[in-house]
């Protein structure tokens, strides 16, 4: 029989030193995971990994930190093996690596669309890639992409529009890695109340998508928190195991499809 609680996984957390990733490697510590290894992009956040691997030895599970550039498939390839042999196997990897860029079409460089291309799709196909080759049987893999999947809305369309693929990425990896019993999701979050948030938005933006969801009134800020996140994801890898192959939007009555 499966087991679906989170006692003695050993998880890996692409872009887990802070904000979401962080809380996800916190609590899924605090919760049983016997290892959790996270992956954190530039010297900037060595310290924030430092504190989230502390953490995670506090509850008494293993942490492991490595750093790594993850736009190119050889490095994807080392953190997944690095994690593997330092955790002894992985049961289940989430990624949360991206990159926001709001801007009209007609103002976005190559460069600029070449990097939120690397960052958001390239990364993330690779990511996949790694986690069918790489984990165990029975398996769970969580990629979150951006309820702007479900919007019709100018300025996003290198962000969104470089996330939309992982939604068909999540489709075929679930069927090509049903067999050993590994179900693949992703969600896509509303505009959440973190750091990266704020620097691409205006006042105006700003003040609109705090009022725009259902639910906004009842939440803090009027944004997605982080902690209305890590249920899903917790749920998606453990109990709810069942759910394959699907894009869930999880932003209090943000967006629909």
């Amino acid at each position: 029989m499966t087991n679906h609680s989170m006692d003695g996984k050993a998880v890996l957390i692409a872009g887990g030193a802070k904000n979401l990733g962080g809380l996800i490697a916190r609590d899924f510590a605090a919760r049983g995971a016997r290892a959790v290894a996270i992956h954190y992009n530039s010297a900037s956040a060595a310290a924030d990994a430092e504190a989230t691997v502390a953490a995670i030895k506090a509850t008494g599970a293993e942490g492991f930190a490595f750093q790594a550039d993850l736009t190119t498939a050889a490095a994807m390839e080392k953190l997944f093996d690095d994690a593997r042999k330092a955790m002894g196997g992985i049961d289940i990897a989430v990624n949360t690596v991206g990159k926001v860029l709001k801007k009209p079409i007609a103002e976005i460089s190559e460069a600029e669309y070449d990097e939120m291309s690397d960052v958001n799709a390239k990364a993330a196909f690779f990511f996949l890639k790694e986690a069918g080759k790489t984990l165990n049987d029975n398996g769970r893999v969580c990629t979150i992409v951006t309820s702007l999947l479900g919007a019709f809305t100018p300025f996003y369309a290198s962000y969104a529009g470089t996330k939309a693929p992982v939604e068909h990425f999540t489709r075929a990896a679930s069927k090509e890695f049903g067999e050993r019993g590994i179900s693949v999701t992703a969600i896509g979050p509303g505009p959440m109340d973190t750091p990266f948030f704020y620097p691409a938005e205006g006042p105006e933006a700003v003040a609109y998508h705090k009022t725009a969801a259902s639910l906004s009134k009842f939440t803090p800020t009027g944004l997605t928190h982080i902690e209305d996140i890590v249920p899903w994801i917790r749920f998606l890898v453990t109990d709810g195991w069942w759910m394959t192959g699907q894009t869930i939007l999880v932003n209090g009555g943000y967006t629909t499809k």
